[in-house]
């Protein structure tokens, strides 16, 4: 495993660094969107105003579709193009500089959400929590600590012993090549799983919390995250285990009523019938790849968020308040 850092300076290289994942995570994928949009709009510095503010909501409309799912990125670009449209009587060049600063708070208040997300989290991870977390949902899921992680981060800087079990979450092995990285460099003990061992696990009572993170969660409670979440929050409903969905407030739509409201992204069939570039699969097989599941509210312990912890019922339709 090797880090590596990209730079992106044209729409078409930050879009494609979104859907092709080399930026993932719903939180990451919002801040990402938020500077990229300023990033492919420098070059326009000196365009007409009415010119240029139809480039912008060109470019934040491109940004704003290349991954349907995670709803941070439609309101990170919504919130981009709120700001321009506050100031109608801007010229470019002052448009990109509020931009600038709007992109700046996006970033500055993600990292500030996960170290809150953390904090909410804290009295879930007692000295000596073992957790079990599904694809990755950490620092480079988000631009601080992380969602699902960020109450393991803060527990290890409390001095709490604690270690994670990670599912290597097929087909792209986010938790394995990711979350076990991540968590490696921190000095937190972690365990890979395969997607299907967590249940054995949670049977012979190796684990104690499941935290998950959340691509969009709708206004009844019901979570969208990677594939394979379904699975595990049912196995834990079963084992009696806490399963607790960790996601900003940015990420809770409240305009979808319910989970079947999610769209749910369709992703290449090749990413099931390869793996690392090498089939595992026989040519011509048929295979599916959506890239979420929906948790119904039932099975969700709390959403822990960085404006407090909820529980059920959940109706994120009005401002809820939450019940740590």
């Amino acid at each position: 495993m090797e880090f590596v850092e990209r730079h992106l300076k044209t729409l078409d290289e930050i879009r494609d660094a979104i859907s092709t994942l080399a930026v993932r995570g719903a939180p990451a994928i919002g801040v990402a969107a938020a500077i990229g949009l300023v990033v492919s709009l420098l070059p326009f510095e000196n365009e007409a105003g009415v010119l240029f503010r139809a480039r912008l909501q060109t470019h934040a409309g491109i940004l704003g579709a290349a991954r349907p799912t995670a709803v941070n990125l439609p309101w990170a670009m919504a919130r981009m193009s709120a700001r321009a449209g506050a100031n109608p009587v801007a010229s470019s060049a002052e448009l990109l500089t509020l931009l600038r600063e709007e992109a700046t708070n996006i970033l500055d208040e993600d990292r500030a959400m996960c170290e809150s997300i953390g904090a909410h989290g804290l009295p879930f991870i007692p000295d000596g929590t073992r957790v079990l977390t599904h694809c990755n949902a950490g620092a480079l899921a988000t631009a601080g600590i992380g969602t699902a992680l960020a109450p393991v981060y803060v527990a290890q800087r409390e001095g709490r012993r604690v270690s994670v079990f990670a599912n290597e979450t097929r087909p792209l092995l986010q938790g394995s090549r990711l979350t076990a990285w991540e968590l490696g460099r921190a000095g937190i003990p972690v365990t890979i799983l395969t997607d299907g061992m967590a249940a054995s696990l949670m049977r012979a009572h190796e684990i104690d919390v499941v935290l998950v993170g959340a691509d969009r969660v709708a206004a009844n409670g019901d979570t969208a995250n990677k594939i394979g979440t379904y699975a595990v929050a049912v196995a834990a409903k079963h084992h009696g285990i806490p399963f607790y969905v960790c996601a900003p407030w940015s990420t809770i739509d409240r305009a979808t009523a319910s989970g079947d409201a999610i769209a749910i992204e369709q992703r290449s069939a090749d990413e099931v019938r390869f793996a690392g570039g090498t089939a595992v699969a026989p040519a011509g097989a048929n295979a599916r790849n959506p890239a979420f599941d929906v948790t119904p509210a039932g099975l969700i312990t709390g959403v822990i968020t960085d404006k407090g912890v909820y529980r059920a019922p959940y109706s994120f339709t009005y401002e809820m308040r939450s019940r740590d």
